[in-house]
Protein backbone atom coordinates (compact mmCIF):
# COMPACT_ATOMS: atom_id res chain seq x y z
CA UNK A 1 0.00 0.00 0.00
CA UNK A 2 2.93 2.33 0.73
CA UNK A 3 4.10 2.02 -2.89
CA UNK A 4 0.62 2.85 -4.16
CA UNK A 5 0.48 5.96 -1.98
CA UNK A 6 3.93 7.06 -3.18
CA UNK A 7 2.80 6.57 -6.78
CA UNK A 8 -0.42 8.50 -6.16
CA UNK A 9 1.52 11.36 -4.58
CA UNK A 10 3.95 11.46 -7.49
CA UNK A 11 1.13 11.46 -10.02
CA UNK A 12 -0.73 14.19 -8.10
CA UNK A 13 2.36 16.39 -8.14
CA UNK A 14 2.88 15.82 -11.86
CA UNK A 15 -0.77 16.56 -12.67
CA UNK A 16 -0.71 19.71 -10.52
CA UNK A 17 2.37 21.06 -12.29
CA UNK A 18 1.13 20.04 -15.75
CA UNK A 19 -2.34 21.50 -15.23
CA UNK A 20 -1.13 24.95 -14.20
CA UNK A 21 1.59 25.01 -16.82
CA UNK A 22 -0.99 24.31 -19.53
CA UNK A 23 -3.56 26.65 -17.95
CA UNK A 24 -1.24 29.64 -18.04
CA UNK A 25 0.17 28.73 -21.48
CA UNK A 26 -3.15 28.02 -23.27
CA UNK A 27 -6.16 27.81 -20.97
CA UNK A 28 -8.50 26.92 -23.82
CA UNK A 29 -6.93 23.44 -23.89
CA UNK A 30 -8.25 22.74 -20.37
CA UNK A 31 -11.24 25.01 -19.97
CA UNK A 32 -14.54 23.21 -19.48
CA UNK A 33 -16.28 26.51 -20.20
CA UNK A 34 -15.21 29.70 -21.95
CA UNK A 35 -16.79 32.38 -19.81
CA UNK A 36 -15.25 35.13 -17.70
CA UNK A 37 -16.86 33.64 -14.58
CA UNK A 38 -15.26 30.25 -15.22
CA UNK A 39 -11.84 31.79 -15.84
CA UNK A 40 -12.15 33.86 -12.66
CA UNK A 41 -13.12 30.74 -10.71
CA UNK A 42 -10.15 28.74 -12.02
CA UNK A 43 -7.76 31.65 -11.47
CA UNK A 44 -8.62 31.52 -7.76
CA UNK A 45 -7.04 28.05 -7.43
CA UNK A 46 -3.28 28.34 -8.07
CA UNK A 47 -2.37 29.16 -4.45
CA UNK A 48 -4.53 26.35 -3.06
CA UNK A 49 -3.11 23.92 -5.61
CA UNK A 50 0.42 25.10 -4.76
CA UNK A 51 -0.29 24.19 -1.12
CA UNK A 52 -1.61 20.81 -2.24
CA UNK A 53 1.51 20.27 -4.36
CA UNK A 54 3.84 21.21 -1.50
CA UNK A 55 1.97 18.95 0.92
CA UNK A 56 2.11 16.07 -1.60
CA UNK A 57 5.83 16.62 -2.18
CA UNK A 58 6.60 16.65 1.55
CA UNK A 59 4.34 13.63 2.11
CA UNK A 60 6.17 11.82 -0.68
CA UNK A 61 9.63 12.66 0.68
CA UNK A 62 8.84 11.86 4.32
CA UNK A 63 6.99 8.64 3.46
CA UNK A 64 9.84 7.49 1.23
CA UNK A 65 12.30 8.10 4.09
CA UNK A 66 10.06 6.34 6.59
CA UNK A 67 9.81 9.48 8.73
CA UNK A 68 7.15 9.83 11.41
CA UNK A 69 6.37 13.22 9.87
CA UNK A 70 4.80 11.46 6.90
CA UNK A 71 1.52 11.13 8.80
CA UNK A 72 1.31 14.90 9.19
CA UNK A 73 2.07 15.62 5.52
CA UNK A 74 -0.24 12.87 4.28
CA UNK A 75 -3.02 14.38 6.38
CA UNK A 76 -2.26 17.84 4.97
CA UNK A 77 -2.31 16.51 1.40
CA UNK A 78 -5.52 14.53 1.87
CA UNK A 79 -7.27 17.42 3.59
CA UNK A 80 -6.20 19.92 0.93
CA UNK A 81 -7.46 17.54 -1.73
CA UNK A 82 -10.84 17.15 -0.02
CA UNK A 83 -11.22 20.91 0.24
CA UNK A 84 -10.43 21.37 -3.45
CA UNK A 85 -12.80 18.50 -4.29
CA UNK A 86 -15.60 20.28 -2.44
CA UNK A 87 -14.93 23.60 -4.17
CA UNK A 88 -14.80 22.03 -7.63
CA UNK A 89 -17.83 19.78 -7.10
CA UNK A 90 -20.06 22.57 -5.85
CA UNK A 91 -19.10 24.95 -8.67
CA UNK A 92 -19.51 22.24 -11.29
CA UNK A 93 -22.94 21.17 -10.00
CA UNK A 94 -24.19 24.74 -9.61
CA UNK A 95 -23.05 25.66 -13.13
CA UNK A 96 -23.99 22.41 -14.93
CA UNK A 97 -20.37 21.81 -15.95
CA UNK A 98 -20.68 18.02 -15.87
CA UNK A 99 -23.33 18.10 -18.59
CA UNK A 100 -21.48 20.54 -20.85
CA UNK A 101 -19.97 17.98 -23.21
CA UNK A 102 -16.42 16.64 -23.37
CA UNK A 103 -15.06 19.30 -21.03
CA UNK A 104 -17.67 18.31 -18.47
CA UNK A 105 -16.60 14.67 -18.68
CA UNK A 106 -12.97 15.65 -18.12
CA UNK A 107 -13.99 17.81 -15.17
CA UNK A 108 -16.03 14.94 -13.69
CA UNK A 109 -12.99 12.65 -13.93
CA UNK A 110 -10.79 15.27 -12.23
CA UNK A 111 -13.30 15.72 -9.42
CA UNK A 112 -13.68 11.95 -8.94
CA UNK A 113 -9.91 11.36 -8.95
CA UNK A 114 -9.43 14.16 -6.43
CA UNK A 115 -11.95 12.52 -4.10
CA UNK A 116 -10.44 9.03 -4.44
CA UNK A 117 -6.90 10.38 -4.00
CA UNK A 118 -7.83 12.39 -0.90
CA UNK A 119 -9.77 9.63 0.85
CA UNK A 120 -7.09 7.03 0.07
CA UNK A 121 -4.26 9.21 1.38
CA UNK A 122 -6.23 10.15 4.51
CA UNK A 123 -7.17 6.54 5.24
CA UNK A 124 -3.55 5.46 4.81
CA UNK A 125 -2.37 8.22 7.18
CA UNK A 126 -5.10 7.47 9.71
CA UNK A 127 -4.40 3.75 9.89
CA UNK A 128 -0.69 4.34 10.44
CA UNK A 129 -0.82 7.10 13.00
CA UNK A 130 0.90 6.50 16.31
CA UNK A 131 -1.29 5.99 19.36
CA UNK A 132 -1.06 8.98 21.68
CA UNK A 133 -1.64 8.09 25.30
Amino acid sequence: MRRLILAMLGIAIAIDVAYWTIWFADRDVLASEHTDAYYEFENAFPLADLWLGIACLLAFLTLRRGSERATFWLTCAGSAGLYLFGMDLLYDVENAIFTSGGGGVVEAVIVALTLVFSLTVLRFAWTRQPVIA
